[in-house]
């Protein structure tokens, strides 16, 4: 595949990107000659501890990294890096102690707050002496159900600082969703809201939130945030987060709690929509070397930067994000509808806030052009130099869109990786051109790779995405797996000793990449293996269609495409549009990717971090049970695919 160039970084851009600096580095300590990004790839894989410890000098990673780099590298899993070393992950991130902001929060309100670093080392100080004098300490769990607001950065930092393990979801989680994760990890103490804000609306979550403090017999400290002010939950006898703040003692020093490079520092969640999620666990090493290389050298972030990154607490983004502090950004935190009062809102906090690095969703850029948002024309951007996105792919539409109507000068950078890892196996990079529809790069010190069905790397051909060598930011393991075989079963199952990462992709003669869909998602008509991902940049040519999802359903001994799309307002499926929706995907596809059935939803089942749920659908057309709905942000939604008379005929 050959994608048009549509974006090339300046001379003066490259020279002063952290990667060009980076790679002559490389070069000076090693006695090299590496001369581009890709030469430098190549160097960090077949030279994967050399590049990892000399990763941690300079990225001035604070800690003893220890006398040996990994054990048994070839070992996945089982590989152990840095097994030596000590650190501790909120000392990284507070690095910085000025009177800069840290923290904006902007909520869909129109509320701001903002907080200094000076500021956030106090608050930090205080939350850590409470959490001490409630005895929470090494491998002690403290969950959040929180927004994506100031508190529960401060409550993060705070218990990382005493080397126990944060885990958090949004507070849009049903009961059972939260109990199905936080009880299997069994916090000592949790942190709440009295309600938040969501399109227009102030939700009391009071009595959600009561249900779970009842059920969640291990928490022995429950703190609640006074968040949308809620009269009902303000009467309410509770320990109260301003209280617990305000009464620490104020001289108290910040203290930082060694642990070892691969102690556990979050639990993370898989999405659970074919049963209870699995409990991954990321170890503070880890994950603090891998983000501070993305967002250092991939994203080229620094402090002169104000980072946005629309998501909530219960998406791996959120993590990643508040990595930012230890480049001494300025971090914009929303929370609340992104089209709430109107489609501009996130812009109008770019332009008054001079964001700098925007992330956002790729289903959230489809919907803006959907909503005929032109923020390059009714916005000043001047500050903003990058955009992120992932959760789902970018059609190579979208790549058009961002630079018509956003901004032609920048670095649009289609991230992906996963939970798995909290991080990205690709992503961008501020030294090479942007091509439509293509990630630019695979990470460095990862052997990214692409097999094949014979487990042999291919270029230029799709197949499974996969990692050849071990990494520091692979899980510790799963919560409660004792003996491994469930993590060992999620991803090492299928390819001796290879990370199969469950990615339908394909490696571009750019060396970029290209992300198709899940593997367990792709369609298989025929025995043609088929992505979602290139159903769906076709049908969202389509004026008419909202969004859509595509699955396999069995039919007379095969396989065959069944699409599902949700319509404007007023718009009804009939045969004029189907005949558009079919033409449009036989002129830019193949006619194996024309579905043979079309029908109309009124919505799309997602989980609460805003993915479709492919699988979910198709259990539901062949009439096998979905087991946990909880994990789905809108599972009413299911029903409409229930016994369709088109999937009969």
């Amino acid at each position: 595949m050959n994608n048009k160039m549509m974006w090339q970084p300046s001379a003066d851009r490259v020279a002063d990107a952290r990667m060009t600096d980076f790679l002559q580095h490389v070069n000076s300590k090693f006695g090299l000659a590496l001369s581009d990004y890709h030469e430098l790839h190549s160097w960090s894989v077949a030279q994967s501890a050399d590049f990892w410890r000399y990763l941690w000098d300079y990225l001035e990673v604070i800690g003893e990294p220890g006398s040996m780099t990994v054990k048994d590298p070839e070992q996945m899993p089982g590989a152990s890096w840095f097994p030596q070393a000590q650190l501790n992950f909120a000392e990284n991130l507070l690095r910085y102690k000025d009177s800069r902001d840290a923290l904006v929060f902007r909520g869909e309100d129109g509320s701001r707050q903002a907080i200094s670093y000076n500021e956030l080392h106090r608050q930090v100080a205080a939350v850590a002496h409470q959490l001490r004098q409630q005895g929470v300490g090494k491998g002690d769990r403290v969950a959040a159900m929180m927004p994506n607001c100031i508190e529960t950065i401060v409550a993060m930092l705070a218990t990382t600082s005493l080397g126990a393990i944060w885990s958090s979801c949004s507070p849009d989680f049903g009961v059972q969703g939260v109990l199905d994760r936080f009880g299997q990890i069994e916090p000592k103490v949790f942190l709440s809201v009295d309600g938040y804000f969501y399109n227009g609306k102030c939700l009391d979550i009071s009595s959600k939130t009561e249900a779970i403090r009842a059920q969640l017999t291990s928490v022995e400290v429950f703190v609640l945030v006074k968040f949308a002010d809620v009269e009902q939950a303000s009467q309410q006898d509770n320990l109260w987060w301003h209280d617990w703040v305000d009464r620490s003692a104020p001289t108290a020093p910040l203290q930082f709690t060694p642990t070892a490079f691969n102690d556990p520092l979050y639990i993370m969640f898989s999405s659970g929509t074919t049963g209870v999620p699995k409990c991954i666990v990321h170890g503070a090493g880890g994950t603090l070397l891998q983000h501070l290389k993305e967002q250092a050298l991939h994203t080229n972030l620094s402090s002169d930067d104000v980072f946005f990154y629309f998501t909530t607490c219960g998406w791996m983004m959120w993590n990643w994000l508040v990595s930012g502090l230890a480049q001494g950004a300025t971090l914009v935190l929303f929370d609340g509808s992104p089209f709430a009062p109107a489609p501009e809102i996130l812009w109008d906090i770019a332009e008054q806030e001079k964001i700098s690095v925007f992330g956002t969703s790729a289903k959230y850029l489809s919907a803006l052009e959907k909503a005929e948002c032109k923020p390059g024309q009714s916005h000043d951007l001047s500050a903003l130099r990058t955009i992120l996105t992932t959760g789902s792919v970018l059609a190579p539409e979208s790549f058009d869109y961002v630079y018509r109507d956003i901004k032609a000068d920048l670095c649009l950078s289609s991230i992906s990786g996963g939970t798995d890892i909290v991080s990205c196996f690709a992503l961008g990079c501020p030294t090479l051109p942007v091509y439509r529809g293509e990630l630019q790069c695979r990470g460095l010190g990862l052997d990214v790779q692409v097999f094949n069905d014979k487990g042999q790397p291919v270029q230029g051909e799709k197949g499974e995405l996969v990692c050849r060598n071990s990494f520091p930011c692979m899980p510790i393991g799963f919560w409660n797996d004792d003996d491994g075989q469930r993590y060992f079963n999620a991803y090492f199952a299928r390819f001796d000793n290879i990370w199969a990462h469950g990615d339908y992709a394909e490696l571009t003669e750019h060396d970029g990449v290209i992300i198709y869909g899940r593997s367990d998602a792709v369609l298989n008509p025929g025995g043609v293996r088929i992505g979602t991902a290139e159903i769906y940049r076709q049908v969202e040519k389509v004026d008419a269609v909202l969004e859509s999802i595509a699955v396999g359903q069995q039919w007379q001994d095969d396989e065959r495409v069944v699409l599902f799309v949700r319509l404007r307002d007023g718009v009804t499926l009939d045969a004029e549009l189907e005949q558009e929706i079919r033409r449009t995907i036989r002129a830019n596809a193949t006619p194996r990717h024309v579905p043979a059935v079309i029908a109309q939803v009124q919505d799309i089942p997602r989980t609460i971090s805003g993915k479709i749920v492919e699988l979910a659908v198709r259990q539901v057309i062949h009439g096998e049970e979905v087991k946990n709905t909880d994990a789905l942000a809108n599972p009413e939604a299911l029903i409409e695919f229930a016994n369709r008379s088109e999937l009969n005929a």
